[in-house]
């Protein structure tokens, strides 16, 4: 018998018997996410919830304002379970949409604002979402407007929800107006009586993609509340800690490793007024973060723009990187320690106080001493030694059991023994007695641009689609910023017209793809590379546009040596040829 009291058809609920084990060990505590949040905010009423470099919400007023916003959801008729879909950038206003979703048992599904009609008709009719958030003051998207026409490819939803947009329109209500007409008094005794389920979903993730279009993965109030208080206990958060990422908020990673756990210990949770990083170096000298977590991409646009210069990271704790962790330690002038995480589950840090060679060389270990993981040979359940490179497989209080409504892809990704297949090459490495993890790339078939995981499969069908092209293949080629971006490789069909690249992200714009998939360069080739068996070669193509790069930069370099004049011929004119 499944704990859950309504179980939702779909959902892989963990079993009685696994939860009865996480209570005897003192993992789960009964109680939901947003009931512990609440906890805090009673607790911490006076504190700082929220900043920017000109504004700051305190807990008191934050829970008022959630609970306000939660009696609004439910006088639009929504009710725990139903769903949400969320497109709405970093801001406070997202927060507060969140957690009044959380407060009335509304599960958010944490889609993007980069998500166009491809991704959001999918998961908006998977999920049968009542009920779609966006922001309304992007001026590079209506944001609004394609809510409103997602209206009829989900015909579940049945409200379009706007923050930052100014008042209620004929296709959009505003939240700020929802939230003022309700009266808090009777908001709270509203909120207080609606029966909440620690053990029912809390949140929609989605996964990297990298299988197609993301698949829904249920996070449970039990476990993420489990997971963000490990977080916090590893980090050595505190109510006197302020974390900064901007990295998107609705990510499993800035929620369940930053924003996430610092709310939940009463912590300041730092935000930009914007994507920008000009918006980025003005909260960080602003509200001074002791946590900051932040792609390659950003802090080297940073470091170019002079920021680094201008910023004293003196009372910086750590910066939380996925990779690169001696470079930009040494660029900053400040401690980088190594993460790695699944939306799936598995966490891992390095802690501050590691020796160099295990931050340069390593992801960390888990966060949890409940995690149970494997590293097999690919393809198989055979367990490695540690030092071997395999298929890193995870078993734990916060691994998924199956995806939402998706048996076929449990099938594939959840072994006879219940442990979840994670699709990366990882090995164990020993040093000075700790056990770390290694990341030694992917079994599957995705690119990671900048932490967003892009599907080849899913990319290559689209633009397999256009009448120039033949044959396709999209692979990562190596990126100094984004760490990898996509690279198609394609045979043109006959007679046709060249498929540049202009005319392939016209194509799969009007396909409705999200801008982060489209292809940034494209190889013409007269056939793809095979195998000696005769089979699409990847890896050749992965070697061939990444000597192809090196070429080009060496190149440049040597054609900058040869028109820069050298300091001794500064200021002559040049030779006539």
């Amino acid at each position: 018998m499944v704990r859950v009291k309504d179980p939702i058809p779909g959902v892989v609920y963990m079993s009685d018997a696994d939860i009865g084990h996480y209570i005897s060990q003192g993992v789960f505590t009964n109680q939901t996410l947003i009931g512990a949040c609440r906890e805090t905010f009673s607790r911490h009423a006076g504190r700082v919830a929220l900043s920017g470099p000109t504004r700051t919400m305190s807990y008191a007023e934050f829970d008022a304002r959630t609970t306000r916003g939660a009696a609004a959801l439910w006088r639009l008729g929504l009710r725990p379970t139903d769903r949400a879909l969320f497109q709405i950038r970093n801001s406070p206003e997202l927060v507060q949409a969140f957690f009044s979703c959380l407060k009335i048992g509304v599960i958010p599904i944490c889609t993007l604002p980069a998500h166009r009609e491809q991704e959001i008709t999918y998961i908006g009719n998977h999920a049968a979402a009542k009920v779609h958030f966006v922001h309304g003051d992007d001026s590079r998207f209506d944001m609004v407007s394609f809510a409103r026409s997602m209206t009829t490819a989900i015909p579940s939803v049945n409200s379009v929800i706007k923050v930052l947009g100014g008042p209620t329109e004929s296709i959009a209500l505003a939240f700020e107006e929802l939230i003022e007409a309700e009266d808090i008094e009777k908001a709270r005794v509203l909120v207080d009586a609606v029966d909440l389920d620690p053990y029912q979903v809390a949140v929609f993730q989605l996964s990297g993609g990298t299988s197609g279009i993301p698949k829904i993965i249920p996070r449970f109030n039990t476990e993420y509340l489990y997971a963000m208080r490990s977080v916090s206990a590893f980090m050595g958060l505190t109510s006197q800690t302020v974390t900064f990422t901007p990295n998107p908020f609705m990510h499993n990673a800035p929620m369940s490793c930053f924003w996430g756990p610092t709310l939940l210990v009463g912590g300041e949770v730092a935000i930009a007024q914007g994507p920008s990083i000009a918006a980025i170096e003005a909260t960080l000298a602003a509200r001074r973060p002791h946590w900051i977590a932040m792609a390659k991409v950003h802090l080297m646009r940073l470091a170019e723009a002079g920021g680094v210069g201008r910023l004293s990271f003196d009372n910086v704790r750590a910066f939380s990187v996925p990779d690169s962790a001696a470079q930009l330690s040494s660029m900053l002038g400040a401690t980088c320690v190594p993460m790695y995480g699944m939306t799936e589950g598995l966490l891992t840090f390095g802690a501050p106080s590691d020796p160099p060679e295990m931050l340069n060389s390593t992801v960390g270990r888990s966060i949890s001493p409940h995690d149970l993981i494997r590293i097999v040979r690919p393809g198989t359940e055979e367990d490695l030694p540690d030092g071997e490179i395999g298929e890193l497989l995870v078993r734990g209080p916060s691994t998924i059991r199956g995806y939402y409504n998706a048996p076929d892809r449990d099938a594939e990704a959840i072994t006879t023994d219940g442990f979840y297949r994670s699709g990366d090459l990882m090995s164990f490495v020993t040093i000075e007695g700790v056990r770390n993890l290694v990341f030694n790339g992917r079994v599957k078939d995705v690119v990671d641009r900048g932490g967003e995981k892009i599907n080849c499969g899913e990319v290559e069908a689209a633009i397999l689609q256009h009448p120039t092209v033949g044959a396709v293949a999209c692979v990562a080629m190596p990126d100094p910023l984004y760490g990898e971006r996509m690279c198609a490789f394609i045979v043109p069909k006959a007679a046709a017209d060249e498929p540049i690249l202009s005319v392939i992200a016209k194509h799969l714009a009007t396909l409705g793809f999200a801008k982060f998939k489209w292809p940034e360069r494209i190889e013409l080739v007269r056939e793809l590379p095979m195998t000696a068996s005769g089979k699409v070669s990847k890896p050749k193509m992965r070697e061939l546009i990444a000597a192809k790069l090196a070429e080009e930069a060496r190149d440049r370099r040597v054609n900058a040596l040869v028109t820069e004049p050298s300091s001794r011929d500064a200021g002559k004119p040049s030779p006539r040829l």
